[in-house]
């Protein structure tokens, strides 16, 4: 059934996307809201509470809609998988994005290229030369797939293999949204009242993202250049403030030999690069903290995308051998 659910759900995504504004959306905004203030008194125990509140209830609440529709037989609790992934996974949740600052770098319009940017990442992209606009975009890029595409798929296949259904997909959505919801400090959002939610939600969705974000590294390294994407891998994961971003920028970065990490304008990324602290023009070729390879261009971003579209047909390779040797077996 795991093979078949996510292949419709990204069919159906790519037929019928989610607008850029969309009602999931804004309904785990308005949840996120609306256990913070109900659940969070401002104490130590408490940032547990809203967390397991926030993450916990709506996968638990997937499976057991998902018991009750193998009541009905497998198509219903296949249709079931396919709407809860639909909704968590998929990459038009963010590639629009993408897409827009492709067709205006195309274009030569920078300046569009960077509005686009700020509005996608909520950072000021204003100063950034080509060459680190490129870059960021790559980055931002690159980790989005992991976190709509492969950190959904991974979880999804493996609690539907112990038999939880979708649960897993909601899981590590919920869990990826607290992780920035938390973090996002905004007039709309505001502040969280308890640091230590804010904390403990990044804390935990580093350890969800642990493993997926090491599988997703090695689909890159495989569908890539491997020798170089393991070699970035080892040498330049550290580059990046948080590890399982750093593994997934450096095994991609390797995979198709561009340059990324390294310095960048002031305040664009400080939460997650470490060296940060000036500008990088288009000629600076050794950039200090950056991995190997070549300065980012436009053909990249092509790049990019094939490397992105060939780890997911390897990985959806190895979900269908799986189910049919299960079938088999």
């Amino acid at each position: 059934m795991s093979f078949f659910a996510v292949l419709f759900a990204l069919l159906i995504e790519q037929l019928k996307p989610l607008p850029r504004v969309n009602f999931v959306h804004d309904s785990l905004r308005g949840w996120m809201h609306w256990t913070g203030r109900n659940f969070d008194a401002g104490q130590s125990h408490h940032a547990w509470v809203v967390w397991c509140v926030t993450a916990l209830v709506p996968a638990l609440l997937a499976w057991g809609i998902y018991l009750a529709a193998l009541q009905f037989g497998f198509a219903a609790a296949l249709i079931w998988n396919v709407a809860v992934l639909y909704v968590t996974m998929g990459f038009r949740q963010f590639s629009h994005y993408f897409t827009d600052i492709r067709d205006a770098l195309q274009r030569g319009d920078e300046a569009t290229a960077r509005s686009l940017l700020a509005e996608w990442r909520h950072l000021d992209a204003s100063e950034l030369p080509r060459t680190e606009l490129l870059r960021h975009v790559i980055e931002h890029s690159l980790l989005a797939a992991h976190r709509h595409v492969f950190g959904v798929f991974f979880w999804f296949v493996v609690l539907s293999t112990l038999g939880f259904g979708p649960a897993g997909a909601v899981l590590y959505r919920m869990a990826e949204f607290a992780s920035r919801y938390w973090g996002f400090k905004s007039r709309v959002v505001g502040v969280p009242s308890n640091e230590r939610l804010l904390a403990l939600s990044q804390r935990v969705f580093s350890l969800i993202d642990h493993l997926p974000a090491r599988l997703t590294a090695f689909g890159f390294a495989v569908v890539g250049n491997f020798e170089e994407a393991a070699a970035c891998w080892r040498r330049d994961a550290h580059l990046w403030k948080h590890a399982n971003e750093g593994i997934i920028l450096a095994a991609a970065a390797g995979a198709v030999g561009v340059q990324l990490g390294g310095a960048a304008a002031p305040g664009v990324t400080p939460d997650r690069s470490k060296t940060f602290d000036s500008g990088a023009g288009e000629d600076t070729a050794g950039a200090e903290g950056s991995t190997p390879g070549a300065l980012p261009q436009l053909d990249h971003l092509r790049s990019i995308v094939g490397l992105v579209w060939r780890s997911v047909v390897l990985w959806m390779l190895l979900l269908a051998l799986l189910s049919l040797a299960n079938l088999i077996g």
